[in-house]
């Protein structure tokens, strides 16, 4: 698992195919998640995709993430980690046991998004949707000696996305396929973004499978801040390939469970291991 890394798009990679991508919630409809979210590292991906030992590090996220629908055509979005934890591990010598570095850890509310999608054309054909995000800086953008322990990145930035969607049939079952893309627009420290990826899963009963490669590639307008953020998820110009399959299993007309193992095919400047979420979901 060396080659592979975590899967970002911070938090947000399942959906049943009645929340997210393409479509937007039905009028006074909702879904919502409460879960957990956590990587853990001892290398990193250099600026050349390089694979670099480091010092163990981990973070840890436990969030909320809700949709509802204020009309037939706009849904209101939230992502909140409301607890991120960022360490690193005691460093200790093979061969003495004595520790070499001592670890260090940041607890703290992590950065928010709010978010309001469009339904541009939502029919039996095609779901298209525009949003936009607002990113809010409630996590800390730098801690411990290097500043590298981070759960945030310290600014406010604008996100446009543009999503599609298609479902069809096939025997008794309904498969759909999604695509997007997205800008992400940062302020000061950190480089612009362009995001895309696809998606594609289908209902099985009470089970939900998909799987999502997402990327971002940075615009690197902004210079590398290696060490205030390098070997960390929040790092700058930040850029990798990912794989997210995702399971669910509804355990209730209203609840149900999922959980994901995120992977990358490369990276560059972000932590090199895979990382795991589990959640509870609702469907009021």
């Amino acid at each position: 698992m060396k080659h592979l890394i975590i899967s970002l798009i911070f938090i947000f990679t399942f959906q049943l195919c009645f929340a997210g991508d393409g479509w937007v919630q039905p009028k006074k409809k909702g879904y919502f998640k409460l879960s957990q979210w956590w990587v853990v590292a001892d290398q990193h991906f250099t600026n050349t995709g390089e694979l670099d030992p480091n010092q163990t590090r981990a973070t840890y996220i436990t969030s909320f993430y809700g949709e509802y629908g204020i009309s037939d055509k706009f849904t209101a979005m939230v992502y909140f980690p409301f607890f991120t934890r960022s360490l690193s591990y005691n460093q200790e010598s093979a061969t003495t046991g004595e520790i070499i570095k001592e670890g260090e850890a940041v607890n703290s509310i992590g950065d928010t998004e709010l978010t309001m999608k469009y339904g541009i054309i939502q029919n039996d054909k095609i779901a298209l949707s525009g949003s936009f995000t607002l990113g809010i800086p409630f996590g800390n953008a730098t801690g411990g000696l290097d500043g590298s322990i981070q759960t945030g990145i310290g600014e406010w930035y604008q996100m446009v996305r543009l999503d599609a969607s298609k479902s069809f049939q096939v025997g008794n079952k309904y498969p759909f396929v999604s695509i997007f893309g997205a800008f992400n627009h940062r302020v000061k420290n950190y480089s612009d973004e362009i995001r895309y990826g696809i998606k594609s899963g289908v209902e099985l009963n009470q089970w939900f499978v998909s799987l999502q490669v997402t990327g971002i590639s940075s615009l690197k307008n902004v210079e590398n801040n290696f060490g205030n953020g390098g070997t960390s998820i929040f790092g700058n110009n930040t850029e990798y390939l990912g794989i997210t399959p995702e399971i669910a299993y509804k355990f209730h007309e209203n609840f149900g469970v999922t959980t994901n193992v995120g992977v990358v095919a490369w990276g560059k400047l972000i932590l090199a291991a895979p990382s795991f979420s589990l959640g509870i979901f609702w469907v009021p």
